[in-house]
């Protein structure tokens, strides 16, 4: 009878737990599934022509038209755009990763009256949607001259990411021990030597993942590049979709097609950098 008084327990808190487990798994697959069906169907979809797309967008092709996704590959406006994606991508995660690194390291490393307050004053940018500023930050950069330029479209998105790429890095540095900063000005560093060889290499985690989220929010925006550029030969790949669009029809075949190759290199982004960025946003201390 003892026996059966300390094993019942035991065995309902495993079946409790084993259950629990088991409905974390299933929502967890439920939701992938929810996130994962739209993609499939964009990438098979693709493979159809327009008639049989509208008929049946939910079965398989037939026939399966290739020339759908060959003739994305070989169109030298695809390239084009693709380069402009690029270069906007890489200049604002550059610019993104230098300024809320800096801006990080002085709200989390100095003291200085009304610290707090700037920072919070400054993260009130994470309320502000870029779609509604797009009025006012038209007109800023038509006096700056950029309007249908590639910088018009990349200094807008640097202001838009500051503000949660230094809560993500500024959260980081605090959690590096201050003994390891206290040890490097012992040691006669300065300031900015511990920023660049000592805090920069420990926060890795941490600027990967503003990076990766950053190069993902410039390669598939659409609404800036396209209130701010006027000429095809700049547009970037989420304006190539336009170029499927005639005066009386759109060619979803070929849309859905160009989206599915223009969503590879951001899913490449994230599935090499996963980690880090689950790290940047999960850990904000080091262990000494």
């Amino acid at each position: 009878m003892s026996v059966a008084t300390f094993e019942t327990p035991r065995a309902g808190s495993r079946f409790n737990r084993n259950a629990g487990q088991a409905l974390r798994y299933g929502v967890c697959i439920a939701v992938a599934l929810v996130i994962i069906f739209p993609l499939v169907m964009a990438v098979v979809d693709g493979l159809k022509e327009n008639g049989q797309l509208l008929a049946s967008p939910f079965t398989l092709p037939d026939p399966f038209v290739w020339s759908n996704y060959t003739k994305v590959l070989e169109s030298r406006d695809f390239w084009r755009q693709c380069a402009n994606s690029l270069i906007v991508m890489l200049a604002t995660t550059l610019l993104v990763l230098a300024l809320a690194s800096s801006a990080a390291f002085v709200f989390a490393r100095f003291e200085f009256r009304s610290r707090e307050m700037l920072f919070t004053y400054f993260t009130f940018g994470l309320l502000f949607p870029s779609t509604i500023a797009i009025l006012p930050l038209y007109i800023v950069v038509r006096q700056l001259g950029l309007v249908d330029t590639l910088w018009g479209i990349i200094l807008p998105q640097v202001a838009f990411q500051l503000p949660i790429s230094v809560l993500i890095l500024r959260n980081f540095f605090l959690g590096i021990p201050r003994e390891i900063e206290d040890a490097s000005y012992v040691d006669g560093a300065s300031s900015l030597e511990f920023f660049w060889r000592i805090l920069l290499p420990l926060a890795r985690p941490g600027l990967s993942a503003v990076a990766v989220l950053t190069m993902v929010f410039s390669w598939n925006n659409f609404f800036l590049p396209l209130v701010v550029i006027n000429t095809d030969t700049r547009w970037t790949l989420p304006l190539g979709t336009m170029q499927y669009q005639g005066q009386f029809g759109t060619d979803w075949g070929r849309v859905l097609a160009f989206v599915s190759i223009a969503m590879v290199p951001a899913i490449v982004f994230y599935l090499f950098a996963e980690r880090q960025i689950i790290a940047g946003l999960t850990s904000g201390s080091v262990k000494g």
